[in-house]
């Protein structure tokens, strides 16, 4: 199985950047689709980008342009660049995968989920 853990999140001014990081202890996440979602409270878990097995990437509407996956599949690491930070990119951010994912943008889609990593963005 994979288990895997964020780092990277903390306060930040609006315009600013931070850079997350999802590493695993279990498995080698090399053959599957992992991504990275934030949710806000009251909010519906949120889509922000993905790397599926073959290199293609994904981005959300909200973060495209601004936000940039890289993938270590030696490593089993994860990473999201933020940069243009927003007071609505507010969120604990978690880093997902999936064995057997189709749609990418759909949580419903992950197995495996980190316990979260929150991020704020102050005016």
């Amino acid at each position: 199985q994979v288990q895997l853990v964020e780092s990277g999140g903390g306060l930040v001014r609006a315009g600013g950047s931070l850079r997350l990081s999802c590493t695993t202890s279990g498995r080698s996440f090399s053959s599957y689709l992992v991504a990275w979602f934030r949710q806000a409270p009251g909010n519906e878990r949120e889509f922000v980008g993905g790397s599926r097995a073959s290199g293609i990437l994904y981005y959300g509407e909200s973060v495209k342009d601004r936000f940039f996956i890289a993938r270590n599949n030696h490593m089993n690491t994860l990473s999201l660049q933020m940069n243009s930070l927003k007071p609505e990119d507010t969120g604990v951010y978690y880093c997902a995968a999936s064995r057997f994912a189709g749609l990418a943008y759909n949580p419903s889609e992950y197995d495996y989920w980190g316990p979260g990593t929150q991020v704020t963005v102050s005016l």
